[in-house]
Formats: structure tokens, sequence, C-alpha cells
């Protein structure tokens, strides 16, 4: 089905090929592209862009040795289909399979772990000094997504290789931009001319000719270079780049393997850092990822022929979409609402208050740290900011929620969507960080909500505290619980008993209250009567409820979708020792002290006992005194 890309076990059978069955290559590689992500789902519309780039990149350099990274990984797929796991491309994102991103322990052409955005030049750079300290000449090449320049950090790394002066060269995949056809051709002959050796050898011998000159011959090549420059930047966008000291060429087309494979090869002999700017289309040769990339670019499986998604729709609303259908309710109600996000306003459920309140709406881009103190900013003006940020990423502007939010008591809501595990994306991306770091900032309040009613209620809660606030909520949807007809704002630091018994307390927050309610009912079967308690708060705790029922069964469960260390458990047995408690026996159950690879958000927690029976068990051991073993996700991993 695949005669060409059957034969392609590593990048050096791809240099067996003619330019020619490059082409042929590139349209097997999309089509088993489309074969297998229907199937498994994944990150579809960036990687059907990138093909022909990822096989001209192989195809010119020489991975392992050089030092390919590319940033994020959305764009990866190719890169891993011909680095010798074609045949088990299927497993990707799959439990027990190979990573949906790259992953040096997983391949040695993986040069570099990425996830998170933005990473690849800085990342890129180091490589290039080692290089440089070590004497070698290997290549480092970094491909960046033109949305990964939104990124402070990308920015960061261009300002310091610019001033380095190391061989590095960056490849900006723009799949945004569109330039006219013209426009576009002649820049292609531009680039190829301006990288190649006669032009940088004739460049250089110039230089060297006018400084000799005496009196006149520096203001004459200052002008020559103004000259270049202007021609350019009249031509291209890459004035910016060369400001900040690189040798820019582009844009070209990312599609056409001849010009890539030209401008490549010239590349190689480029002494310093350059910027190859290519231009690609989102969801290149599949017409219904073409028309809507956003849809295809993160997906579940999905019938090829329709693009139709093959899962049936959720009979119950997700966490998600309660969150933005509350945001657009209360916004209507208070003009002062303000909501922000982080490049994700389909993923954090913003759309509908963005098209709704479009001059209160703010995508600020890959851009965290800015995000947060520009709600900062917006709530030292009184107005009510809610930044609604995927919990992985919050990790990126940790000192902003330090500084500008709590150390200056603004009350900035942090809506962090996925909290928790998410899945087949994998360790780079579980939320189950956020409770253990910001709930030791002073001034901050930490919630998570049991379902999607409760979750409307601390929307509410949140934007009237008139203080920093974390509000964590789960990826999937919610119950399917009866919504309450308006959400109505809690009482700060107060918990609820949901099942009261005698012989232990299971205390639960945010995900893990109802699978507790669950348990609870098995252990009543095995004749274990066990109060059910959900938490709401992890900061400020209700210390007269978890005090009360510490004294009144002796033995505490907690439970939670969050690292041990430094989480909702910990701060109980802080509480107790704080006030004094002793007698009390504890048992934790949580995310253990290790990364968590990637599989269903049901295979997982079954892994980490943090599913109903894995709760029953562990209450039940600790009744009956037995000492219960590892989990077992922690001997396969």
């Amino acid at each position: 089905m695949y005669p060409l890309l059957e034969k392609i076990n590593s990048p050096a059978d791809l240099k067996l090929l003619n330019e020619q069955e490059l082409v042929i290559l590139a349209e097997e590689v999309r089509g088993f592209l489309l074969e297998t992500v229907s199937c498994t789902g994944g990150h579809l519309a960036s990687n059907l862009g990138c093909v022909e780039l990822t096989l001209a990149i192989h195809y010119c350099f020489d991975s392992p040795t050089d030092k390919i990274i590319w940033d994020v990984g959305h764009q990866a797929y190719t890169h891993k289909i011909l680095t010798g796991r074609r045949d088990v491309f299927h497993t990707q994102r799959q439990y027990k399979g190979i990573s949906g991103f790259p992953k040096p322990a997983e391949s040695p052409h993986d040069a570099f772990g990425v996830g998170h955005s933005s990473t690849s030049i800085s990342a890129g750079l180091g490589m290039a000094t080692a290089n440089s300290l070590l004497a070698r000449s290997s290549k480092v090449i970094s491909v960046i997504g033109d949305g990964s320049l939104t990124g402070g950090i990308a920015f960061e790394g261009l300002n310091q290789a610019g001033h380095l002066g190391k061989n590095l060269i960056v490849i900006l995949n723009d799949n945004d931009m569109s330039i006219s056809k013209n426009v576009g051709a002649f820049s292609s002959f531009i680039s190829r001319k301006l990288t190649g050796k006669y032009f940088r050898d004739l460049k250089r011998e110039m230089q060297s000719l006018l400084k000799a000159i005496p009196a006149i011959g520096t203001n004459i090549l200052h002008f020559a270079r103004k000259a270049e420059n202007s021609l350019k930047g009249f031509l291209t966008p890459g004035s910016l780049f060369e400001a900040l000291g690189f040798d820019y060429v582009g844009p070209i087309n990312g599609h056409d393997l001849p010009q890539l494979i030209d401008v490549l090869r010239n590349s190689q002999t480029v002494e310093g850092p350059i910027l190859i700017h290519v231009m690609t289309k989102k969801g290149k040769g599949y017409l219904p990822a073409e028309k809507d990339p956003d849809i295809f670019h993160g997906i579940g499986p999905f019938d090829v022929k329709t693009g139709a998604l093959k899962a049936k729709p959720a009979s119950s609303k997700s966490y998600t979409a309660v969150f933005g259908q509350t945001m657009v309710r209360l916004a209507e109600e208070d003009e002062k609402i303000i909501a922000i996000t982080a490049a994700m306003p389909d993923g954090t459920g913003l759309s509908s208050f963005a098209n709704t309140f479009p001059e209160r709406f703010f995508d600020v881009g890959i851009a965290e740290q800015h995000a947060l103190t520009f709600a900062a900013g917006l709530a030292a003006e009184g107005f009510r900011p809610v930044a609604a940020i995927y919990s992985t990423f919050a990790q990126r502007a940790y000192d902003q929620v330090f500084h500008d939010i709590c150390l200056q008591k603004l009350p900035v809501t942090l809506a962090l969507d996925r909290g928790g595990l998410v899945g087949d994306d994998g360790p780079t991306h579980h939320g189950v960080f956020d409770i253990s770091f910001l709930r030791h900032f002073p001034e901050m309040t930490v919630m998570a909500p049991k379902d999607e009613n409760e979750l409307q209620h601390m929307v509410k809660t949140a934007l009237y505290s008139n203080r920093p606030i974390s509000l964590r909520y789960p990826r999937g949807t919610g119950y399917g619980v009866s919504m309450d007809t308006r959400p109505v704002a809690l009482e700060i630091g107060k918990g609820e008993i949901l099942t009261e018994g005698g012989d232990l307390a299971i205390i639960a927050i945010g995900s893990t209250v109802y699978p507790a309610l669950d348990a609870a009912k098995m252990l009543s079967d095995r004749g274990i009567s066990a109060t059910v308690v959900n938490a709401r708060f992890v900061k400020p705790l209700d210390h007269d409820l978890i005090i009360q029922v510490a004294r009144n069964t002796g033995i505490l469960v907690t439970v939670e979708e969050n690292a041990l260390s430094g989480g909702f458990g910990s701060a109980i047995l802080e509480l107790l020792e704080s006030e004094g408690i002793t007698g009390i026996k504890v048992k934790r159950i949580g995310i253990p002290d290790h990364f968590i690879e990637h599989g269903s958000q049901a295979q997982l927690r079954k892994n980490l006992w943090l599913d109903a029976h894995g709760i029953a068990d562990v209450a039940g051991t600790l009744l009956s005194r037995k000492e219960r073993p590892a989990p077992s996700f922690v001997r396969v991993i």
C-alpha cells in the first residue's frame, strides 16, 4: 500500500531516494498519517502540513549526529515515522505505546524532550554552544512553529543566539501567514541565491575589499548593508530576525521539496545563526483539515471519508463547556468581568465569551507569564479578570503568581482546566502539580468542584471573593447532574459531609469525590461504614469539619488527583500537626513521586488506585492492618 514508505526504516534509507521519489513518498506519508490518526486520534493538521519539510530536513542532515529539535512536538509525527517507529506508530498516545511527542528515552533521533511550547531555540542554542566548546562540526536545527514565536522564551533564545553567533539553524514553520504567489516565488529565488556558496564568498570578498579602501570604505560598506537589508525587508518579513543577528532566508514554499532541499543544503555552510522562513499549510492534502485546521489540531478517531468524529456525542457537558457558559452568563450581568487565555480560546471554552464580549476577551498568545501579569494589571484597576489556562501550562508563570498576584493581593482568578490526569498526551500535559505549587502562596485560595454544578458555583465564588483564587477542574465530561438555576457564591473554606460512617473517613477533593462515594458503597458491602467528605477547598481547609471527622473515626484516607508531595493530603497532615492532634491513622492516595506516562484517564486512575475500587481497597487495608503493596503502575514504568 505504501511501497516507498515501507522501505524507510531510518533516515539513511531516505537518502537513497531521488527527489522525484521523495515527492511520491510525501503523499504516502500523508496517507499513512490519515489512516493511523483516524484510528488513534492525535495532532493531525499540523503534521499534514510539515511532511515535505520533515523529509527535506532528514534528507539534508544526518540525524542523530545532527540534532533536530521539534518545538512542542505537534509537528513531529513524520519525524517519528522516518526514524524507525513506523511499525509501532499505531500505538502513539496509546497506553504502553509510543509518545505523541519527541522523547529522548524513546529514540536517539529525538534530540530533546518537548511538549510545552517555545523551547526549541533555547535548547538548540545550548546544543550549538556545546558543539562550539567541544569543537564538533555537527549541525543543530530547531524547528519552531509560528504560534510558538508568541512565547517570550522564543525571543529570549533568538536574542541570545544572535549575540553569541553560534552555528544554529532555526526553521520557522509558518502555517498561518500568507503571501502573494509572485512575491513568494521571487523571494524563494532570492533566498536560494543568497544562501548559495558563490554569493556568500563574493559577499565576504567585497566586504574585505571595501574595508581596505581608506577613508570611504567603511561608509560604502555601511551603505551596501543598508541597501541589502532594505531590499530584503521590502520583499520579505525578515527585518526583525536580521536585527536580532540572524541571517534571514525566506519565505519559501514549504511544500516544494527541491526548493527546500536547495536552501537546507546551502544553510549547512553558513557561519553563525540563520533563520529559514518556511510557509506551509495546515492540513495539507486533506480537505476537511485544510478547511478547519483548529478542529483537526488535536482530534479523536474520525472517519477519513467524511472527517466526522467516530465517538458519539457525550450525554453530559464537559467541565470546559460549563466554565465557558458560566463566564458568559456572569459577564452579561457584570461588565467588569474579563476573560484571558494563552492561545487556547477553544480549548478553555472561551470562544463563546470571545464572540459575545470581544472587547473583554484577550488571547495573549503562548505567553502565560504575560497573561497573569496582564490580568494583575486589570485587577489593580478594579476589573475581575479570569485567566483560563491548562494546569500544566500554568507552571510557566509561577513567579507571576507569587509576585504580581499574591504579593499584591490582587483578585485574579486562575481557571485551571485539565487539572489532574489528562490521558493520552502524557507527562508533559498531566496537570498534577498545581495544588502543590499554589497552596503555599500566602493570600491564595485553592478550590476544586466535585461536579459540573459545583463548578458554576465556584466560578461565581472566585469572581466575587476579592482575592487570588485557583479554581481547578478536570478534563472530560461531568456527571450529568442537575444544574441549579443560578450560580451562587460558596462560603470560602467550607466543605461538606456527603455520607456518614463511624469506621473511617474518606476526604476527597475535586474529581476524586464521586469515586470516593462509590468506594464508600463498596466498603458498606464489606460491612465497613465510611464518612465521605467533599473538601471543596484545599486552602483554606475546613478545619472544624476535618478535625471533627478525624476524632470521630480515627482513620482518614485523603484522595487527590495531584502530586502527593505538598498536595492536599499533606495539607491535612499539616493541619493535624498544627492542632496537636495525635493518634490518627492517615493514608494519602494521589500521584506518586514520578512522572506518569500516557494512557486513558480510566487506565491511569486504575493503576494509581484513584478509582473507586482502588480507594475502597486502600481503605479496607487500613482497617485490616495489612500493608498494601506498591501500585502496579510503579512497577511497570
